[in-house]
């Protein structure tokens, strides 16, 4: 179970998940140690599930980025889950509410692999309709 502090230790290392423990420590007016003991209890209990590198958007402005609202026919979930995964154009396939079942992230060096990359995701079966917004800046990542 997470309490409050292991939220705002999560915030922190999410904005910098290589700051020292000391200095997170300092932040959070928690000793070195606790940091330390949290962050491997957080581990084990698999709520942290490592640790990545993250770039800036604006680090490489020819990359074509979007958000994909995807609506699925009848009950193929699993199914379209199963081959979106297998598109490396994808970066992240989320389940939501309303009226889309799935949201994907895409993720293209140029527009004609966006464009390919949408044209082969229309076609995979299952899939009743699609929507899909370019993301043309970040404001918080």
């Amino acid at each position: 179970m997470m309490d409050d502090l292991d939220r705002r230790l999560i915030a922190l290392l999410r904005q910098n998940a290589r700051e020292p423990a000391a200095a997170m420590a300092k932040k959070l007016k928690i000793s070195r140690a606790t940091v330390q003991n949290r962050i491997a209890r957080l581990l084990d209990q698999g709520v942290i599930q490592g640790f990545t590198i993250r770039t800036r958007p604006e680090g490489d402005d020819n990359r074509i980025r979007a958000i994909m609202c995807i609506a699925i026919e009848g009950e193929r979930s699993t199914k379209v889950v199963r081959a979106l995964q297998g598109f490396a154009e994808v970066r992240g396939i989320h389940t939501t509410n309303g009226r889309w079942d799935l949201v994907a992230e895409l993720d293209t060096g140029t527009l004609a692999e966006f464009s390919r990359a949408l044209d082969q995701i229309r076609l995979v079966e299952g899939i009743a309709s699609t929507e899909t917004s370019l993301l043309l800046s970040t404001i918080k990542n």
